[in-house]
């Protein structure tokens, strides 16, 4: 069996990183870093001029109509460039709303598709151990939310937000208009210097279509775990190269630290954990783009990634010593990134408790490898497009 990727998904990637090179330098990501800007919003131009926004758009959208496998590529050579921009998030979203919300109207799709305008997702109800804070109220056939959603990235500048919430006790997706009557947004910067907003509700209107099918929120969330642990392989790989780079050349005793057995057994360690981590992740992404169901394999795909960033992004931050705390040294970056995507769904403890429980509910010995492909794995996900 051939395994490699096609002509045209390896060009999608190569486009990527020579894009990203272009903004990415350190010195373009440490005047990010010392500016106000919500994101890279030059180069978010220049993605969309390339359409790299619309991967996940159907065709009908005005998108690429391609699949996660397309998209892994970008989000990898994304990770590794540091690029601070919405490209998961805005065609995540937009796809959810093409195959969940068909009665959005028209006008919606032109201002995040064809005007390029960011939109906010943020799944964090899904890991938050007190509950759902966005509660949803049915009103004749409309609806009111009210609640507080935290340090949503981009919650500021974007116009609409995907946001999950809990109605009749059951979470839902909310594709909330941000500026209308009800909302108050609390501006802030992450570590790794996005714009985050805190926004909360007060009784603010809901049209019917704007809150998704019960299918809609596992869709969203496995492909969110997919292009979460993207990133965090192509954050980790750099962060494994530039250190590999630098204990190459740093000397003690004469010798460079890199041949010491401790200093390159941890590097070995952090490319097995790498390696461990895309193997999962290809695997999730063959599945989801193939229409099988995919909720253990989103599961444990996010625990490898979590532990991963963890292991990988503290390990080289210690082989680089004192040098690794230094602001005005570029390697810090890498493991702020690390951190911001692990906590993005939840860190690993949540994970292994949700996998965990899906287990218990799934427990016919083999499902693997007796049962169908689309059997037991199916049910988690039944709404698979």
């Amino acid at each position: 069996m051939n395994f490699e990727l096609t002509d045209d998904q390896k060009a999608f990637a190569d486009m990527a990183a020579g894009l990203f090179a272009d903004y990415c330098g350190d010195e373009q990501l440490r005047a990010h870093d010392s500016g106000q800007a919500p994101f890279m919003q030059d180069l978010w131009k220049q993605c969309i001029t390339a359409g790299l926004h619309t991967v996940l758009v159907p065709q009908e959208r005005g998108g690429l109509g391609l699949g996660l496998t397309e998209l892994m590529g970008i989000l990898e050579q994304q990770g590794r460039a540091l690029a601070l921009l919405p490209l998961w998030e805005q065609q995540v979203g937009l796809a959810a709303l093409h195959y969940f919300g068909v009665a959005a109207p028209e006008g919606l799709w032109q201002t995040l598709l064809h005007e390029g305008s960011p939109m906010a997702l943020s799944l964090s109800a899904l890991s938050d151990s007190r509950g759902a804070a966005l509660q949803v109220q049915s009103h004749g056939g409309a609806f009111v939310v009210h609640g507080r959603t935290p340090a949503v990235g981009l919650g500021q500048s974007a116009r609409f937000a995907l946001l999950a919430g809990s109605l009749d006790g059951q979470m839902r997706l909310l594709m909330v208009d941000l500026n209308a009557a009800g909302v108050a947004r609390t501006t802030g910067r992450s570590q790794h210097h996005m714009e985050v907003a805190d926004l909360d509700f007060h009784n603010c209107p809901l049209a019917a279509w704007q809150v998704l099918p019960e299918a809609a929120l596992p869709w969203v969330a496995q492909r969110a775990a997919a292009c979460l642990a993207a990133l965090q392989l192509g954050v980790t790989q750099a962060h494994l190269r530039r250190t590999v780079d630098y204990v190459s050349e740093r000397q003690q005793f004469g010798r460079a630290i890199g041949s010491f057995q401790l200093v390159s057994g941890q590097m070995a360690d952090g490319y097995i954990a790498l390696e461990a981590l895309r193997s999962a992740l290809w695997q999730l992404v063959y599945r989801l783009d193939a229409g099988l169901g995919a909720a253990p394999q989103a599961l444990a795909t996010r625990v490898l990634a979590n532990d991963a960033g963890h292991f990988a992004g503290h390990m080289a931050q210690h082989v680089h010593g004192g040098i690794g705390v230094d602001l005005t040294y570029p390697i810090h970056r890498f493991l702020y990134w690390s951190r911001a995507l692990g906590a993005a769904l939840g860190g690993s403890e949540h994970q292994l408790l949700a996998l965990g429980d899906w287990l218990a509910s799934h427990d016919a010995l083999g499902w693997k490898y007796d049962a169908p492909e689309e059997g037991a794995a199916q049910e988690a996900m039944h709404a698979s497009v």
